[in-house]
């Protein structure tokens, strides 16, 4: 074989030592319709016993031309003065929780659809992220979050010294909804008047669902809005891995905790 032909061999078998794993990464990132970046696609990489640094991966995604969406988020705010009594910050924003079960987080976020609106009540457990309840509502009432907050604590023994942190959303403020929690034994915290760093987590969890289904469709009506939001909140907790839960979904992430503590 001539010199040359040798050559051009040799780097064309270097060229093309990634093909199997860009065939991979490709349809990872198709089965997470673009949502994943380099970091979890790496995570999933390693899943399947293929083992690539992270600067690897983002240099094999620029060279199949794909990126994760970018995110954009809009705060809805249901802040209306104080209608009622104020709870101290007992979170402080120690976002990290030992155990499941001892710390959530809860918000109201806005969707607009042509001229109408949805609002979705989520909670949320600081030790993996994962979704507890939620309701969906064409309106910011306050039965919305009452029905979150009752299919919630049905999932919770009475009197487990839970912290339940929101912002000062009138809803938190109701007599109702306060001696709802009084009364199941958690402990109500709020965060300081407009500072929304001090319940940073739910709002993040908000701007990642917005960008990675909400502002990537075109939704034709509420229904179909609602549809996504519920199938999105199952793959959030079920499926899409996140590299604080060391790869791991919030499910998963909560299943290994009781695993390891049997």
């Amino acid at each position: 074989m001539a010199r040359s032909s040798y050559y051009y061999h040799q780097q064309g078998d270097k060229l093309d030592k990634y093909t199997d794993v860009k065939r991979v990464i490709t349809e990872v990132f198709n089965q997470h319709k673009g949502r994943y970046g380099y970091r979890r696609i790496k995570d999933e990489l390693q899943k399947k016993e293929i083992f690539l640094n992270h600067k690897t991966v983002l240099k094999l995604m620029a060279e199949l031309g794909i990126r994760s969406v970018i995110r954009k988020k809009r705060k809805y705010s249901s802040y209306k003065g104080e209608e009622g009594k104020i709870a101290p910050n007992i979170l402080k924003r120690e976002f990290k929780a030992e155990k499941p079960q001892q710390k959530w987080v809860t918000d109201v976020t806005e969707f607009r659809v042509g001229n109408k609106k949805l609002y979705l009540s989520p909670i949320m457990d600081l030790y993996n992220q994962e979704i507890i309840s939620y309701e969906i509502s064409e309106r910011p009432v306050f039965t919305q979050v009452m029905k979150m907050v009752n299919k919630a604590f049905r999932k919770i023994p009475n009197k487990t010294s839970l912290i339940l942190h929101s912002d000062q959303g009138w809803q938190y403020q109701m007599k109702k909804y306060q001696k709802r929690l009084e009364k199941k034994g958690v402990i109500q915290s709020m965060s300081r008047k407009g500072n929304c760093l001090d319940n940073s987590i739910i709002e993040n969890f908000f701007g990642t669902l917005k960008a990675e289904m909400f502002y990537l469709q075109k939704f034709e009506s509420i229904e179909q809005l609602k549809k996504e939001i519920i199938s999105y909140i199952n793959y959030y907790n079920k499926v899409r891995i996140k590299s604080n839960l060391k790869g791991m979904s919030p499910i998963e992430y909560r299943a290994h905790y009781f695993k390891k503590i049997a």
